[in-house]
């Protein structure tokens, strides 16, 4: 058997259910991939973006709807070495690559503030670019599982709100472009078992300003607030092995009649907004100060 139906085999067979059942359930659920959309599929070199990558190339290849795929990577100043990788990786899963290459890297480490933060908008603002130059309407991301719940536990942690990783995001700087996440019900740890299975390796962090650290695609450095979500939860699971389920579940049932307040569409509502009895004034701070200085 050829290296690559070996690995297609893996996906359709082995991992069926954890993998390719999953993919399929969350792109019917969450309506991600139409009739016509011609879809940018971003790879960054990680296990997660070539996992995708072959997902979505054996969907097209399966599916009676048809769509088209644009297989994507930028450079943002990868060495030679991982650049390579990502060559060797694509040609190994047989995925027709397109790369660019940029500055991002060189731009970042000189500008003097939050560097993720800058590198994060500023590739996704090249990939956007590159995608609407091809004339696709959407692109492909490989968050999974694992990093939907870690988002939504940071939110309320460190950002002192309720959000989550949406499947799908309309852009707001590119009119017509939207974001998809097709491997929103895979979880992390089933992606790490068909990498190994497979025997394959993937570029873990071309970043040169993570070289300070050690970085692992299977264990995190413990300084990142991400990493140590991640390690919450899985503390967490040791007594119940269905929190991080019920952490997914939980944006899906959102109470409103139990909230304090929420905001939709740039709105801030309040729970006192619909409140039977109406907002009341009964004691207003002048008022207070009137009843302490009435003699007793």
């Amino acid at each position: 058997m050829e290296p690559i139906q070996k690995i297609e085999q893996s996906i359709v067979k082995k991992y069926r259910k954890e993998i390719w059942h999953r993919m399929i359930g969350g792109i019917k659920d969450y309506q991600l991939i139409m009739p016509g959309d011609k879809i940018a599929v971003c790879i960054s070199g990680g296990k997660d973006s070539m996992l995708l990558a072959k997902c979505l190339q054996m969907l097209q290849r399966y599916t009676e709807i048809p769509f088209e795929l644009e297989f994507l990577s930028m450079d943002p100043g990868y060495d030679e070495l991982n650049r390579q990788m990502i060559t060797d990786n694509a040609q190994r899963l047989g995925i027709p690559l397109t790369i660019f290459s940029s500055r991002i890297f060189e731009i970042v480490s000189n500008s003097g503030g939050n560097p993720c933060y800058l590198c994060a908008r500023m590739r996704r603002g090249h990939l956007y670019a590159k995608a609407q130059e091809l004339g696709c309407n959407k692109i492909a991301l490989g968050h999974h599982f694992d990093d939907v719940i870690e988002t939504t536990m940071m939110s309320m942690l460190y950002g002192a709100e309720i959000r989550t990783m949406m499947p799908k995001l309309p852009s707001t700087n590119f009119p017509g472009m939207e974001i998809i996440r097709p491997l929103y019900l895979v979880r992390e740890r089933d992606i790490l078992a068909w990498k190994r299975y497979n025997s394959l390796e993937f570029v873990r962090c071309g970043c040169p300003l993570s070289e300070r650290t050690t970085v692992c695609e299977e264990q995190e450095s413990g300084g990142s607030k991400r990493a140590m979500v991640k390690e919450l939860i899985a503390g967490l699971r040791k007594d119940n092995p269905q929190v991080d389920i019920n952490i997914f579940r939980s944006m899906h049932n959102v109470n409103l009649d139990t909230v304090l307040g929420y905001r939709q569409n740039g709105q801030t509502h309040s729970f006192l907004d619909g409140y039977p009895y109406g907002r009341t004034n009964a004691f207003l701070p002048d008022d207070k100060e009137k009843k302490e200085e009435s003699p007793a």
